[in-house]
């Protein structure tokens, strides 16, 4: 198995609601050469808890990027960018939007929103696991990630 460059596992947040695309998603990682642990989290409300360590996510580690749904409940995707893209502890993380929706006014919002790239999901399973392994090699292995302050 390949570590990140700092050698440890790459730190990985998906925060997805639709459980078959989190067991493809996981089933795309669980065949990669690189090192990852996937933490999944299915609503933007706990996924902003998970990033500011709130309550059950004291010990939560700081993600290496994140793979984000727009469609999720509680807080929808784009409102989670945001308050990502503001925080300055959290603005250095990549945000790779992974959603079903090809409308133009999702994808200029996203980057309005500061993502740093907007994937969309193929409905069919060999593609999807194509567009995971490419997310995986394009931001762990060919990216330069920021250094985690802690």
């Amino acid at each position: 198995m390949i570590e990140q460059k700092h050698g440890k596992p790459a730190e990985i947040l998906l925060v997805e609601d639709n459980p078959g695309d989190v067991r493809l998603t996981m089933e795309a990682f669980k065949e990669s050469k690189i090192r990852t642990n996937l933490f999944v989290i299915n609503d933007g409300e706990e996924a902003i808890n998970y990033l500011h360590r709130n309550g059950k996510y004291s010990s939560a580690k700081q993600p290496d990027f994140i793979l984000l749904d727009l469609n999720l409940p509680r807080k929808n995707g784009n409102e989670v960018l945001r308050e990502i893209k503001k925080d300055p502890h959290l603005k250095t993380i990549p945000v790779v939007i992974l959603s079903t929706s090809t409308n133009i006014d999702d994808i200029l919002r996203s980057y309005e929103g500061y993502a740093n790239c907007y994937i969309s999901k193929p409905v069919d399973f060999g593609n999807f696991i194509d567009v995971v392994k490419s997310i995986e090699n394009f931001w762990l292995n060919t990216v330069n990630l920021p250094s985690k302050a802690n």
